[in-house]
């Protein structure tokens, strides 16, 4: 089946059946039944993800910081767990991925509470501090951001490329060997520091695996028109901006219209299930 064809031909003709309030009960009951079953079957992929083996990070990996050199045990900031932002963010580009910062303004709310519960957040991208510092200014963002530039973090856990990794058309990301030419591409990781210090990685997603993290689609994926996208694959670039770009007028995508998705940032957020 053709996802994204399908999806456009929902969008575009929007037809359902319309019938009683009765008959409607029974349909929802119906869709109820399912919707408790994949409920359940996520209680159960969240207990086997948190029984995952676990890899020892031996390297170590000195980041850029707003007040100097971090190692990635500083990033924990005094708690046992550390999740990842591996935010696309390339020393050549102007600003920082549009989709990255999409995600970004979810966990710069969301972190205020799970930082209270042992759980540390930072996003990692290989542009240097300077660039990074005045777009989060911009952002209006509060997370602890550092800069891979001078290490391999990005490269060692698959979301940045060199340009000899990119010449034949193919990048390993998300497990597996993938058509693209990006330099960087999205991605979350989690790791755990135990009592004598020691740090393991205990897990990452990529590509659409993170859209557990973004509650908009959540909201969205309630309403009759889902997520409207109507870029060249269905996908989000078509009407997902910064955050300081909607209001400006040319970005109003109000009737779920495609619109020009030209970026400086180079984003690839929308490659790969």
């Amino acid at each position: 089946m053709d996802l994204a064809a399908t999806k456009k031909d929902i969008q575009s003709e929007m037809i359902n059946r319309i019938v009683t309030r009765e008959e409607w009960l029974t349909a929802r009951r119906e869709h109820l039944v399912k919707e408790k079953e994949l409920t359940r079957q996520l209680d159960q992929l969240r207990v086997e993800r948190r029984a995952l083996p676990w890899v020892k990070v031996d390297k170590n990996y000195v980041f850029d910081g707003l007040n100097g050199k971090q190692t990635l045990s500083d990033l924990f900031q005094g708690r046992s767990q550390l999740i990842v932002q591996h935010f696309m963010f390339s020393p050549s580009w102007k600003e920082g991925c549009v989709g990255c910062s999409f995600g970004a303004d979810h966990s710069d709310i969301a972190r205020k509470h799970f930082e209270n519960r042992d759980v540390s957040f930072v996003a990692v991208s290989r542009a240097q501090m300077n660039q990074i510092e005045k777009f989060r200014k911009r952002m209006g963002w509060e997370f602890l951001w550092v800069s891979s530039y001078d290490n391999d973090f990005n490269y060692d856990y698959n979301v940045s490329f060199r340009e000899e990794e990119r010449e034949g058309g193919k990048v390993y990301y998300n497990f597996t060997e993938i058509d693209s030419s990006e330099e960087e591409l999205p991605g979350i990781s989690v790791f755990y520091k135990n009592e004598k210090g020691e740090i393991f990685h205990t897990y990452s997603t990529y590509a659409r695996g993170m859209e557990m993290l973004v509650s908009t689609f959540m909201f969205m994926d309630l309403t009759p028109k889902g997520r409207n996208e109507h870029g060249p694959d269905g996908t989000q670039v078509d009407w997902i901006r910064h955050h300081d770009k909607y209001a400006n007028g040319q970005n109003n995508n109000l009737l779920g219209k495609a619109v020009d998705a030209s970026l400086d940032s180079g984003c690839g957020c929308g490659i790969g299930e």
